[in-house]
């Protein structure tokens, strides 16, 4: 149980990738801040951070549930404050939560823009901030934000800039904190799944059905991070991964258990990912 007493503080954990990551975690015995919105239930969307919550402590786990809204960051700095006096610490941060809107820029709203802005990169920076002084106490401290690697083929600025510029600002986070805390062993990389992910978010906004039959379920982005926070902080830090990079480096070769529709192969490329 490599995570047993750890406190691993996971945003938009009420829900989806965040909620997978968060089981998988609690099944080591690990200590799981459920860091979300959601107090009520939203039938689109499922979950609540205290449902979230019940799970992770049948997981094996012990959970605190903190209702969070990642754009005050004075809030942030509470909450992270608030895990650390709970658990004793804070071991590592992931950075789940993002907004997404796939308008070209005539399109795009001011309002949608600070959405993701808000929360993708000034949401992610401060919390990261807020994690810092706890991590440096850490034996082996890492942060991982959910964010793709920084692909500059103009097709992925086309379609959708602002949103585009929001996930590689989550991505240049990631990096620019590699170098600034590699002198404390703290490890900051950036994660990132090489096909869609089953999630409310692919069902409701972006292709419904189709695209969750040609997807993949959230579980192979939690087992990577379950191996990703195992690597020596002070050795693996300031990469791009993708989650097929680290299941190939675990020596995971047979990927099919991933798939949202079984016995399906036929998987779509998530954005940001040429080939």
């Amino acid at each position: 149980m490599p995570f047993k007493n750890k406190t691993i503080f996971i945003t938009g954990a009420s829900r989806g990738i965040g909620k997978a990551i968060a089981l998988k975690l609690a099944a080591d015995g690990a200590n799981i801040v459920i860091a979300a919105k959601s107090v009520t239930e939203d039938p689109r969307l499922g979950g609540t951070i205290y449902s979230a919550a019940e799970e992770v402590e049948k997981a094996g786990g012990k959970a605190l549930a903190i209702q969070l809204d990642i754009r005050d960051e004075v809030a942030s700095h509470k909450a992270m404050e608030q895990a650390a006096a709970h658990f004793g610490g804070v071991d590592a941060l992931i950075n789940n939560a993002s907004a997404i809107n796939l308008l070209p820029t005539e399109k795009t709203e001011a309002k949608r823009y600070d959405l993701m802005h808000d929360i993708n990169v000034r949401g992610t920076f401060f919390l990261c901030q807020a994690a810092i002084p706890y991590l440096k106490k850490a034996t082996n401290p890492h942060i991982i934000n959910l964010s793709p690697p920084i692909n500059l083929n103009p097709k992925w600025f086309a379609g959708h800039l602002a949103y585009t510029m929001s996930k590689y600002s989550m991505s240049m986070i990631a990096y620019g904190l590699s170098a600034e805390l590699k002198p404390f062993g703290i490890a900051a990389n950036a994660l990132w799944p090489k096909t869609t992910i089953a999630t409310a978010a692919v069902n409701n906004l972006l292709g419904g059905e189709m695209l969750m039959k040609m997807s993949r379920t959230p579980q192979i982005l939690a087992d990577s991070v379950w191996y990703l926070l195992q690597k020596p902080a002070r050795e693996c830090t300031g990469n791009f991964f993708t989650d097929e990079d680290i299941m190939a480096d675990a020596g995971v070769t047979d990927l099919s258990g991933y798939a949202y529709v079984p016995g399906n192969t036929q998987f779509y490329r998530d954005l940001f990912v040429d080939g």
